[in-house]
């Protein structure tokens, strides 16, 4: 009996998150400016100017804020711009505030909802957002009395547009990367609406920005909801793709939305949803890992899709999605483990157990096939 392994090597630094990034800093900028910028956008620091107390009194509140990015990401918190930090910045994500505060009675009062389609993005076609639309609306319309329909014209609760640039809601685009999209908390006028940028490489898979994973993100909002610290949860701020199949609403998604407006009242068609996903607590006394790997001086726990990465020199554990790291390594892997050469193995079992293993691992990101024979055989 032979079972197949699945295995994927990878020769990354430790930081790199594999997702499209924000365009790399151009040798003559300031990252400093870049963190401070981005600060100013999402977590509201106020940069000073003039005399030398105020810019110290600046470092300060600066080095707060970092402190709350890193926080909210899952990163050590240094109150220095690290590399990690600066790779989660530079990540393609919404862009609304991950400090802003939602009201929880700030929801639409009407549970039957419409929604427009204004125009279509050029790198898909107008079908394709039609159905990438409708099944991100599915999403929460599963767990919610909350039902969706869509209107031709320009009368409808929730208009969705593609944008470019400085389109005059004072949230300007900025081209491939960066900032994604945005969308307005329940209201009237541009109320719920929902902007994606439309210069954006969007697709309707892996190769550039999935368009169903970012528009329901963006719904969450129009529907009122504020960004997650959770980092399996739809409204964690940073784009990460994750598998067709293995995309859906979280646990911390589900309780949020069900708090505004309630449970889907069709028994039968929530009991033919799959179980909305929890993020495992570290501090669960019922946790196990799927596998446990040093890398470098970190120890780096997996568990489901989701891994913990410890270093000798902080005390705080941060969790975060495998696939920010490793974008094509999936989850529930069982077993990890880090050559001399830097290379990093991933096996996944397909079949029963077995002893022995034989591989070819070449240069390079790849799949590998790995054969085990069992001990039967």
């Amino acid at each position: 009996m032979w079972t197949l392994y699945w295995s994927v090597t990878i020769l990354l630094p430790p930081c790199l998150l594999m997702a499209l990034p924000l365009p790399l800093l151009r040798p003559e900028d300031d990252r400093l400016e870049f963190a401070k910028k981005y600060l100013e956008s999402f977590y509201r620091f106020k940069p000073n100017s003039g005399i030398r107390q105020r810019r110290m009194t600046e470092m300060d509140t600066f080095q707060d804020k970092l402190k709350e990015m890193q926080r909210f990401f899952g990163l050590q918190e240094t109150g220095e711009l690290t590399s990690c930090t600066l790779d989660a910045m530079r990540k393609p994500r919404c862009g609304l505030s991950d400090v802003e505060t939602f009201e929880d009675t700030v929801k639409w009062k009407n549970k039957h909802l419409t929604y427009s389609i204004a125009n279509s993005s050029p790198a898909v076609r107008s079908s394709k957002v039609r159905r990438a639309v409708k099944k991100a609306w599915r999403l929460w319309s599963n767990f919610t009395p909350l039902r969706f329909l869509q209107r031709q014209g320009k009368e409808a609760d929730i208009m969705i547009s593609f944008k470019t640039g400085d389109h005059e809601d004072n949230f300007a685009f900025d081209g491939n990367g960066g900032i994604l999209a945005h969308a307005f908390q329940p209201g009237d006028g541009i109320g719920g609406d929902v902007h994606f940028d439309e210069e954006e490489r969007w697709t309707m898979n892996s190769s550039g920005i999935n368009l169903f994973a970012v528009a329901a993100h963006e719904f969450g909002h129009a529907l009122g909801l504020p960004h997650s610290s959770d980092p399996g949860a739809i409204m964690h701020p940073a784009y990460n793709f994750v598998r067709i199949n293995e995309f859906g609403l979280s646990y911390n998604d589900v309780q949020s939305i069900q708090k505004m407006y309630g449970v889907n009242p069709d028994v039968r068609a929530m009991s033919r949803l799959r179980l909305p996903p929890k993020t495992p607590e570290k501090c669960d006394p019922g946790l196990s890992f799927d596998a446990v790997m040093t890398m470098q001086q970190e120890m780096v726990f997996f568990k489901d899709r989701f891994m913990w990465r410890t270093h000798p020199n902080f005390d705080q554990v941060g969790i975060t999605l495998i696939t920010s790291l490793w974008s094509a390594v999936p989850s529930n892997i069982d077993a990890a483990y880090e050559t001399s050469e830097n290379t990093i193995l991933f096996f996944k079992v397909l079949g029963s157990a077995a002893a022995g293993c034989l591989a070819w691992i070449p240069k390079g990101p790849l799949y590998v096939w790995v054969s085990q024979r069992s001990e039967n055989n």
